[in-house]
């Protein structure tokens, strides 16, 4: 199974996870991009000093 390496934070709707591209609708799709993308902004420096 070859994996489709994913930038973070996500640029696209086409860049989600096919689990969530095949499940949400579009607007929803959107709102997951946003929280996401919020939420990886807000913590990455929290991952780093935990290294």
């Amino acid at each position: 199974m070859l994996k489709q390496e994913v930038s973070m934070p996500y640029r696209s709707k086409q860049e989600l996870p096919d689990s969530v591209q095949h499940v949400l609708p579009a607007h929803a799709q959107e709102i997951y991009k946003e929280a996401f993308n919020s939420a990886w902004d807000q913590y990455k420096d929290k991952r780093r000093a935990a290294r």
